[in-house]
């Protein structure tokens, strides 16, 4: 195993800690000896360790080389339905891309980022049969002035995951409102979406900020207007 692979192992572990909720950045920093940017960077894979960094971390969580071997079955590319749904990878692409590509090529993926299984699997779809035709999730990160009518649900450099199966204006669960990835003009912001008098009304989080009131085009339906339901936010530690 190279140092590389050995760091991807050691993050998507990391990963998983936190996403199952027995770790935190701040808990690592910690217990490693660290400050949280430098493990934040680390965990969103803008930034490498050094080997002797990367000891002391593990040896923080009681991490060992075993522990991130490959089993038998992975090295001979046999993966059983566990290990396939422990980690998810989802592509990392652009807004427009988001809106625009049913298909999402390589050359459109910014990278690819891991996600627990558990965060997209067994998730209704509801969308219509053109649209079902579409690759399914893709994340966008969200900028500064993007974030800002949705703070603090959405904050500055959060990476949102879209279901782009999901472009019905029925709640995903009872009682609870749906928060959309949509399509205003030529951008996407994220926000909540009701469908009400024939127009897609958009609200922010911040009450400060207007509503965006759509009207569909001829030949456009309502629906058409989300690019896809908001599974998770992953918000900057």
């Amino acid at each position: 195993m190279t140092l590389s692979q050995l760091q991807e192992r050691v993050r998507l572990e990391l990963l998983r800690r936190i996403e199952r909720g027995t770790l935190s950045v701040s808990l690592l920093a910690r217990q490693a000896g660290f400050g949280q940017p430098h493990i934040s960077n680390f965990l969103h894979g803008r930034k490498g360790l050094t080997l002797k960094t990367l000891e002391k971390i593990m040896a923080a969580q009681r991490l060992q080389i075993e522990d991130l071997l490959p089993s038998r079955s992975e090295a001979s590319g046999v993966l059983n339905k566990e290990q396939i749904e422990v980690v998810i990878w989802i592509p990392l692409v652009t807004h427009v891309v988001a809106m625009q590509d049913p298909y999402i090529r390589p050359s459109s993926t910014i990278k690819m980022l891991p996600f627990a299984g558990d965060a997209v699997r067994g998730l209704e779809a509801r969308c219509s049969s053109a649209r079902r035709q579409w690759d399914r999730f893709v994340a966008i990160r969200i900028s500064a002035e993007d974030a800002r009518a949705m703070e603090p649900v959405v904050e500055a450099d959060a990476v949102v995951l879209l279901d782009r199966h999901y472009t019905s204006f029925l709640p995903f669960r009872q009682g609870g409102v749906n928060l959309y990835g949509a399509r205003v003009g030529s951008q996407l912001v994220v926000r909540y979406a009701q469908f009400q008098g024939e127009r897609v009304v958009l609200r922010a989080y911040q009450a400060k900020v207007k509503a965006d009131v759509l009207e569909t085009k001829p030949g456009e339906a309502a629906n058409d207007l989300l690019v896809g339901r908001v599974v998770r936010v992953i918000n900057p530690f």
